[in-house]
């Protein structure tokens, strides 16, 4: 499933799409993210104050205690399907949800992988969740503290069942949608945990393009 992906949309092009939003800032100097791996730090947006902050998470959310038995480390969960699991259902409410902004994404294939792009480079944000948790990512760090994150996954619209068929990452380019997903009862946001339409998706490996602010 998706393992990596891009982000190179500007900060100043996040706050316009919250034009109407009190909007934070707090991801510091933000550089362009040509590739994000899980673990890494990346931007997520989340509600803040009547309006809608811009940090930074550490990709992957804490794993079900099942499968960390007689593990030293946890290294995180990036995507996320079963939504009926007790393990992630307590992060399902407003408060825990979050807009991870994304210019393309990967999925591996023979010989390579295939990039992922919304039609139109129309701006795009995965569903996430997140959570603020203690506990030791990597041995030579010991225990740290951060706010993880992962984003959930359906099954896959047309272009990505070519390359993958069995899920794709929950992508939602509506702004309507993107209100709703952050703020929403579960009953509702969870209906958003859909496959893009067909042919919402352009498939390649052309250069990213980076815009300068």
């Amino acid at each position: 499933m998706c393992n990596l992906y891009s982000m190179t949309t500007t900060q100043q092009a996040m706050r316009q799409l919250f034009a109407d939003l009190p909007f934070w800032d707090m991801a510091g100097n933000l550089p362009a993210l040509p590739a994000i791996y899980p673990d890494m730090h990346s931007p997520i947006i989340r509600v803040h104050q009547g309006g809608v902050s811009l940090g930074m998470g550490r990709w992957g959310m804490p794993t079900p205690p099942i499968f960390l038995d007689g593990k030293k480390t946890d290294r995180g969960v990036t995507n996320i399907r079963n939504t009926a699991s007790p393990h992630w259902r307590r992060w399902l409410g407003p408060e825990h949800r979050c807009l991870v902004p994304f210019t393309r994404f990967s999925e591996p294939r023979p010989g390579g992988v295939s990039w992922f792009t919304p039609a139109d480079d129309q701006p795009a944000f995965f569903a996430g969740i997140w959570t603020r948790w203690t506990s030791v990512r990597k041995l030579k760090d010991g225990e740290t503290t951060d706010d993880l994150f992962g984003f959930l996954t359906t099954t896959p619209n047309a272009e990505v069942a070519e390359i993958h068929p069995k899920a794709m990452p929950v992508i939602l380019t509506n702004p309507v949608d993107w209100t709703t997903w952050l703020t929403a009862p579960w009953p509702v946001a969870g209906t958003l945990q859909r496959a893009m339409a067909d042919g919402s998706l352009t498939v390649g490996d052309r250069p990213i393009k980076i815009a300068i602010s």
